[in-house]
Formats: C-alpha cells, sequence, structure tokens
C-alpha cells in the first residue's frame, strides 16, 4: 500500500505527466499543485503560485468560484500578458464535500489546432459519406448469368476458380457482352465483397480529370479544386475492388501511375506531400485489343501484364445463339411480370439469324421495345425495331419468298434497306444525311423525296 507521501509523489508524477496545464486549489482558494505545463502555458512559474491565494496571483481567477457554487465551467478564454489560453474548471468533491477545485488549460495555438484537425475530419467524414453514397452496389452474381453454351460455361467455371484469390483480372469481349456482370460476379464470391465495389468507367471521363477521379487531390491542388479536397476512387475501394472499364481508352502517363500504384500499393493524392497505403483489387475490363495496342505502343506492356494476371474473354452473343432463347424468355418475364407473353416462331428464327453487334445489351433493348410495342400479349414483326435511334439496333425482318413479290417491290425494299443502314452509319442529322446522300450518289433534296416515299421516318 502507498503511504502518504508515496500518494502525493505518485499523483504529482501523474499530473506532471500530462500535457495539458493542471492548477489544484484547496478549499480555501490555496494553489496546492501546479505542473510545469501550467507554467509554459500561463507563463506563472511555480515558487510564485504554489501555497498563496490564487486570486492574490491571478487576478480575476473564476477556480474559487467555481468552488463555492459547485458548477463546472468550460471554454473559458484567458489572457494575461499577451498569453491566450482556454481553461476547464470544475471542482473536487469527498465524501459529497467540495474539497478544492482544479482547472485544466490548452494554450489557443494548441485549441487553435485541434480545433482545424476536428474540422478537417469532419469534413472527411462528410466527403467519405457522399462519396460512398455514389458506390456502385453489388447487384450480380454468378446465379444471375444465363445461358449453357460449352464457352460460355467455361468462362464461368474460371471466373468461380479465381473469385476467392486476389488476382488481378482483365475481362476482354465485345461491347454489351456483361463485361461488368462477370466483375460485379467475382467481386460478390471474393473475401472482398464486405468492403466496396467501385466502378470507373476510363472512356467516359475526361482524361483531364480522370487521375483526380482516381487519386483524389488535397485542398489548393489546382485551380478551381475543392476546398476541402476530394477523395479519390482508390481510397474508396480500400480493402474492396476497383473495376476500371474500358481501361484501354487510359491516357499513357496515367497508366505509369496506375502501375507504380499496383506496384507498390501506395499512391499519392494530387498536391500531397505522402505516400498513403491501399488494399485494392483490379478488376479491369475493355473491348479492345490490348496486345495489339501494346506493340503500337498505345498501351504499356509491363502494365498489360500487371492487369491480365487472369484473362477471362467472354465470348459475342453471335458465338451462343443457343442461348437466345433463354435470355428472350428472361427479359420477357422481366418486362411482364402479370401477364405471360408469347413470341411467334418466325420472330424468334429472325432473332436466332441476326448477328447482333451490340450482343446482349442489344437484344435486351430489342425485347424491351417489342414487349411494350405488342398487342394481345403476342410479339410478332410488327412490334420488332426496324432502325437503330439511340439505343434500338434494326433487326431483319423475315425475308419474304421472291416468287411472292413484283420486281418493283424487291428494288422499293432493297432500296429502303439501302438507305436506312446508310442512315445508320452515318446519323440522321442533317450532317448525317449530306453524308448518306453522298454515300448513296443522289442529292440531299433526293434523299428526302425517297424516304418520304419509302415511308422512312428516323
Amino acid at each position: 500500500m502507498l503511504n502518504v507521501r508515496n500518494k502525493i509523489g505518485w499523483l504529482e508524477g501523474i499530473i506532471e505527466a500530462v500535457h495539458d496545464g493542471i492548477l489544484v486549489i484547496d478549499q480555501d482558494g490555496i494553489v496546492q499543485l501546479v505542473n510545469e505545463e501550467y507554467t509554459n502555458i500561463t507563463g506563472v512559474r511555480k515558487e510564485q503560485i504554489i501555497g498563496r491565494s490564487l486570486i492574490d496571483v491571478r487576478p480575476g481567477a473564476l477556480l474559487p468560484t467555481v468552488v463555492k457554487t459547485g458548477k463546472s465551467m468550460e471554454g473559458v478564454f484567458r489572457k494575461e500578458k499577451g498569453l491566450e489560453y482556454v481553461v476547464d474548471m470544475a471542482p473536487i468533491y469527498e465524501n459529497d464535500e467540495i474539497i478544492g477545485g482544479v482547472s485544466v488549460c490548452k494554450s489557443v495555438p494548441e485549441v487553435y489546432q485541434l480545433s482545424l484537425e476536428l474540422k478537417k475530419n469532419k469534413q472527411r467524414v462528410n466527403q467519405l459519406e457522399n462519396a460512398i453514397g455514389r458506390i456502385h452496389q453489388v447487384k450480380y452474381t454468378f446465379s444471375n448469368m444465363i445461358g449453357n453454351n460449352p464457352l460460355f460455361r467455361k468462362v464461368i467455371h474460371q471466373a468461380k476458380k479465381i473469385a476467392p484469390t486476389d488476382l488481378n483480372v482483365l475481362i476482354t469481349g465485345e461491347s454489351g457482352t456483361g463485361k461488368e456482370l462477370f466483375a460485379q460476379a467475382i467481386h460478390h464470391a471474393s473475401v472482398r465483397k464486405a468492403y466496396p465495389f467501385v466502378p470507373v468507367n476510363c472512356a467516359a471521363i475526361p482524361s483531364s480529370l480522370l487521375e483526380s477521379e482516381l487519386f483524389g487531390y488535397e485542398e489548393g491542388a489546382f485551380t478551381n479544386s475543392k476546398k476541402d479536397g476530394k477523395v479519390g476512387l482508390f481510397e474508396l475501394a480500400h480493402k474492396g475492388t476497383l473495376f476500371l472499364d474500358e481501361i484501354g481508352d487510359m491516357p499513357m502517363d496515367l497508366q505509369a501511375k496506375l502501375l507504380r500504384v499496383l506496384q507498390e500499393g501506395t499512391f499519392r493524392k494530387i498536391g500531397g506531400l505522402k505516400e498513403e497505403h491501399i488494399d485494392v483489387r483490379i478488376i479491369a475490363a475493355t473491348n479492345k485489343n490490348l496486345l495489339n495496342m501494346v506493340k503500337k505502343e498505345r498501351f504499356r506492356e509491363d502494365l498489360f501484364y500487371r492487369i491480365n494476371t487472369v484473362h477471362l474473354a467472354i465470348p459475342p452473343l453471335r458465338e451462343r445463339k443457343d442461348d437466345i432463347p433463354k435470355f428472350v424468355s428472361s427479359f420477357i418475364n422481366i418486362q411482364s411480370t402479370s401477364t405471360p407473353f408469347e413470341i411467334e416462331d418466325d420472330v424468334m428464327n429472325t432473332l436466332m439469324q441476326y448477328e447482333w453487334p451490340g450482343n446482349i445489351r442489344e437484344l435486351k433493348n430489342t425485347i424491351n421495345y417489342a414487349v411494350n410495342m405488342a398487342d394481345n400479349d403476342v410479339i410478332t414483326f410488327d412490334n420488332l425495331p426496324e432502325t437503330t435511334k439511340l439505343q434500338f439496333m434494326h433487326v431483319k425482318k423475315k425475308p419474304q419468298s421472291q416468287s411472292h413479290q413484283s420486281l418493283e417491290n424487291l428494288l422499293r425494299e432493297t432500296e429502303k434497306r439501302a438507305i436506312i443502314e446508310t442512315l445508320q452509319e452515318t446519323g440522321v442529322s442533317v450532317k448525317g444525311k449530306k453524308a448518306a446522300a453522298q454515300k448513296l450518289g443522289i442529292s440531299l433534296a433526293s434523299l428526302y423525296n425517297k424516304m418520304s416515299k419509302l415511308q422512312i421516318h428516323l
């Protein structure tokens, strides 16, 4: 057990170890104890104050009032001889009786710095909350994948095998084949599924902004930067997965910075001074031939091999047409939850014959359009879109037997098809129509006349 003298020494040692200024008075207002930090903050030496009345040494001191009233005071600003500090005061009780009071001081610069840090942390929390609200939520898993085509099932098997690992993945395939669906399914089946899945389309963000989107920036990093800086997508994806879609469109200078992050596991914000450690799995996707781009020096070879640890090549829809009926059935069910729809056999045959350059996305748009256009819950040729305007692609109608068509009708249909396909290529703006007329070898006025005569409405 500690004796009284040891207890006092022990208490003094604790008070000296505190980084705040401490002053203790008894019930009569006599100063009993101060620590070194108190003298540093207030400029009053121990020999000037210990054993003396606090009011005599520090006129205007409020701690004696706290002892008398028993009411604590917080955040009291004091200024003595050019020194500024903030004081918290409280009475000291023993057996429900006030026996003294204690004052805790912080210098104003320290309080100001703590206030700045608190403000900065609050701002950072707000940034993270706002950014997390934008994080894409994973909604696709391997169970959502449709199809029994052997090529497709092989890719699924490979993806399931590597999903639990931390290997970086490169997914290649034409637009509309479901590259992000695979990325989400891999993330969902990984040990990182409880953490963010953050997608970024490298082609959709201007190259001048992509670096700040990926890495973030500090306050004042550049003109017109946000006052509080910006949290980057790498930081948001910490412990999770960052999906770099259309990575083939990433600028060369940014490819070098991405490579360094993958090699070192660290990054630095724009305008930042310190390296920040990051734990992120990269899943990249592209519809381009990166190996050819490497040969043409349009994509870094070292980055290619870094992200191409595992390569998943998703086959286009034209190579898995046996899965088209399953897709059609699924899309119809999604669109018509209450009423069952039927699709005519010749319509299905046409869907099976079409090459689907837009792949599954194009097929889905076509079926969605047809369901909404259909009457009597039956999808016919009249319900299929003929032209591509915005998102709908041209679906060829079932060719009629030539023996039942006149030469005039054949020429009419051929001319109509040629005009439609040319306008699909050039666009339907005035500029596009001028280009289409030039390609067709006719004047713009003739093109307008033919479009009116053939009832081509785009």
